[in-house]
């Protein structure tokens, strides 16, 4: 068609129904946020734990988590410097009150330089992505949760977010997105979910305005 040697015409591609996508339930992150005894764990379950939280706090996918360093962490800020993304354009994000102190934490025992990465490996260098999505699978079926996908986290996030009142614009800025296409995919996760607090939201109910009844009569 370009170079003229078919008639112009458009082509119309197929729709297709897209899966609800799976996030972990409340019933799932309870026993996955709970804190490992410091006393009787192990460095690695406390690690995982702490990523744990760090990947619900924040919707970050698994590759861009390992390339962050201690210096990236602003605790005055409040903010955290993600170097790494999908779409290659870094990006600060908040950082969360409960994850900060977490993370406060994690670096009492974690220790290391400003210019180390945070969730570093046995001998302190940059940790491998499968080896973390290992771990984190072993993890979560230790903790009874037969769910092990990092990257549900990042749904979670996301599903949580906007059924907590959070506008999809700060959403997608959160998760560095170029445009709300992928955000608005989100919604479809919900379900019946999204009913929640519809009164409370809806435009209608806030109007405040009181509606008489009138009988119905023939003209």
């Amino acid at each position: 068609m370009d170079e003229g040697h078919l008639p112009t015409f458009k082509i119309k591609l197929p729709k297709v129904d897209k899966p609800i996508k799976e996030t972990y339930t409340d019933t799932e992150l309870q026993p996955l946020l709970k804190k490992p005894n410091v006393k009787t764990c192990d460095f690695t379950e406390y690690k995982i734990w702490v990523m744990t939280n760090y990947l619900i706090a924040t919707g970050n996918r698994t590759s861009s988590i390992l390339n962050i360093k201690i210096c990236d962490l602003d605790f005055d800020n409040a903010l955290i410097q993600v170097n790494k993304t999908k779409n290659r354009k870094a990006q600060i994000i908040p950082m969360s009150s409960t994850l900060a102190s977490v993370l406060k934490e994690f670096l009492v025992y974690r220790k290391g330089e400003n210019s180390d990465y945070l969730f570093c490996n046995t001998y302190g260098d940059k940790g491998d992505t499968r080896t973390y999505q290992e771990m984190l699978s072993r993890y979560n079926r230790n903790r009874g949760v037969a769910k092990t996908s990092a990257h549900l986290y990042r749904h979670a996030f996301a599903k949580k977010w906007i059924l907590n009142g959070g506008d999809i614009f700060r959403l997608q800025k959160i998760l560095g997105h170029s445009d709300l296409s992928m955000v608005r995919e989100y919604v479809n996760m919900f379900g019946n979910e999204i009913s929640l607090d519809f009164n409370r939201f809806n435009p209608l109910d806030n109007m405040n305005i009181a509606h008489t009844k009138a009988k119905i009569r023939m003209s």
